[in-house]
């Protein structure tokens, strides 16, 4: 049994791979942003026992310390982080450069990579020290993007934050392995969660879902099997990977 902390596990992606995680038999720590009922309901549907939930909005600067040492606490000891808190791209947060004001585009790029970067390198950051100073094994495995090849270009600060993450991530595997430490990012195309439900449903929906020949989008349980292989024993050689996800509607050369 293993235990692990899934940020933004509150509902799409984090939900399905808290659930995922707790099927296996792990132990885990869900954390929420302000939506704790949410995450109560995602606590809820685990099975097994032993699961807390954590709060914490990550756009606070003291948030990851205080929500590692709260994880690890009741945990006793994290094995595996799944950076998967974000902020998404939405029509509330869409800045293209021929569109937007100088204050809201300061706005996105603070926040997308306040949230979506920094935070995921403090949390990692304070994860492997525990892990070192317990001289433990573990997993990190970051949920970045497709926009980060492809480009965003009505969300560029998302796509350079996630472009970011995956490159730190990249560095952490070299730097973490004598450690023991496999650090490891998927990288999904559009998944179907409830988040983008109203795209899916309106007139977007069936440009989107023909982005793959599969002529669907992915879906949050689909992520979370492979975080489940990317957190366990079996990833180790996969160390340093940022894997596609996207159902072949994006092609890296």
């Amino acid at each position: 049994m293993s235990t692990a902390l899934v940020t933004g596990g509150s509902r799409g992606i984090g939900r399905a791979v808290a659930q995922a995680l707790a099927a296996r038999g792990d132990r885990v720590a869900v954390h929420y942003a302000s939506d704790r009922d949410a995450a109560e309901e995602t606590l809820r549907s685990l099975a097994g026992d032993g699961h807390v939930v954590i709060g914490g909005d990550l756009r606070d600067s003291d948030a990851p310390s205080r929500i590692i040492e709260r994880a690890d606490a009741a945990m006793g000891g994290l094995d595996i982080l799944v950076n998967n808190a974000g902020i998404a791209p939405l029509e509330s947060n869409r800045h293209r450069p021929d569109e937007t004001d100088l204050d809201a585009w300061q706005s996105a790029w603070r926040q997308m990579v306040d949230v979506n970067l920094i935070a995921a390198a403090e949390l990692t950051y304070l994860f492997a020290r525990r892990l070192i100073d317990r001289k433990a094994p573990g997993f990190v495995v970051n949920v970045g993007s497709r926009g980060a090849f492809k480009g965003e270009p009505d969300y560029p600060a998302y796509g350079a934050a996630k472009a970011g993450l995956h490159a730190f991530g990249q560095s952490m595997a070299v730097a973490l392995a004598p450690h023991g430490i496999v650090v490891t990012s998927i990288a999904p195309g559009f998944i179907s969660s409830d988040r983008q439900a109203p795209k899916l449903e309106g007139a977007a929906g069936d440009a989107l879902r023909a982005q793959s020949p599969f002529g669907r989008v992915g879906t949050p349980e689909e992520v979370a099997e492979a975080v489940l292989f990317l957190s366990s024993p079996a990833a180790t050689w996969s160390s340093g990977a940022v894997i596609d996800f996207n159902g072949a509607s994006h092609l890296r050369p």
